[in-house]
């Protein structure tokens, strides 16, 4: 009955989607996605089914390409929360996905938090 590494994250990522949809009414989704190399976020309206609003550790203009790392996650975090404040979004739920709450997923959420965003 040995599952693998990528089963077990798809079924976690399922079951926490599941549990937040219930309690999301009609706010965004703040969805993370994270790499071995990069970080990105998307603010998603899952009604109209289009991105709100992006940020990654892709962007030049952020300059924290090519590092994945606790700072780098912290300033996509900042410009996920300034963009959504240009969007007139400041509630949203937030959907780590498969992704444990540490590190670089809790660096980014807080960073978020520090911006405005509540959720």
């Amino acid at each position: 009955m040995a599952k693998t590494k990528r089963d077990l994250f798809l079924k976690r990522r399922m079951r926490v989607r599941n549990k937040l949809r219930k309690t999301a009414g009609d706010r965004p989704r703040l969805s993370v996605h994270r790499s071995s190399k990069n970080i990105s976020v998307q603010l998603i309206d899952d009604v109209q089914g289009v991105t709100l609003a992006a940020a990654s550790s892709l962007e030049k203009d952020l300059g924290v390409i090519g590092k994945n790392n606790v700072e780098a996650s912290a300033k996509v975090g900042a410009a996920i929360a300034e963009r959504a404040k240009k969007a007139g979004i400041s509630e949203c739920y937030f959907d780590r996905g498969g992704f444990l709450f540490h590190g670089k997923v809790k660096a980014l959420a807080d960073a978020a938090r520090e911006g405005g965003l509540k959720f």
